[in-house]
């Protein structure tokens, strides 16, 4: 008899409940609540932690969660991108919209060229390499210091340069990317294992 393990893990309800902060997150900064959105999203940074931590912890790793984790980080990072490029709707630090736009093209990118790995080639493992690791940690920062220098109004010299590094950052992780498909079509893996899915990037 076969035990088949639930879908429904800790670690999935906190990537859920991170999805579900994603709205609330965007309707603070809209409403000119620079506290709440502060709040908002370091409750999903919170969650995000703590999902990654008990999977890996607690053996909760599961297919749904390989999607669903990736998934709900990319909704409040692009949502925190988009609203805070939005002049008069945050009284902090402004992300340029060129900036916002790089961030945005370079994950659409990225998503076409695995969908054309996937259909073409049948590669199944994107997993994000030390670049991708490191964009996605500048990214955050900015997005929490730009919401905290809304707070703090005082941090908004300080904060205005970090999306500059996430615009650095991105353009490098993304050639970085695009170079590893290119090394892959030319040298594929034969009987490359599949993937539960992206765990990041």
């Amino acid at each position: 008899m076969t035990v088949r393990r639930s879908p429904i893990t800790i670690p999935n309800l906190l990537s859920l409940l991170r999805m579900g902060l994603t709205p609330l997150f965007i309707i603070s900064v809209v409403n000119g609540q620079a506290v709440a959105a502060l709040a908002a999203f370091a409750a999903a940074g919170i969650t995000d932690a703590l999902d990654g931590y008990i999977a890996r912890s607690y053996g909760q790793q599961s297919k749904l969660g390989a999607y669903l984790d990736p998934i709900a980080d990319k909704m409040l990072l692009m949502s925190a991108y988009v609203v805070l490029a939005v002049p008069g709707l945050h009284r902090g630090a402004l992300i340029p919209a060129w900036v916002t736009v790089l961030v945005i093209a370079r994950d659409l990118i990225i998503l076409t060229v695995a969908l054309v790995s996937y259909l073409a080639l049948g590669t199944r493992r994107f997993q994000p390499n030390l670049l991708s690791k490191v964009n996605t940690t500048v990214q955050i920062v900015t997005a929490i210091a730009v919401l905290a220098s809304g707070v703090w109004l005082r941090l908004i010299p300080l904060v205005s340069w970090l999306p500059y590094a996430v615009a650095a950052s991105t353009v490098a992780s993304g050639v970085s990317y695009l170079h590893e498909r290119a090394v892959q079509v030319e040298h594929p893996v034969s009987g490359e294992p599949p993937s539960d899915g992206e765990s990041g990037g």
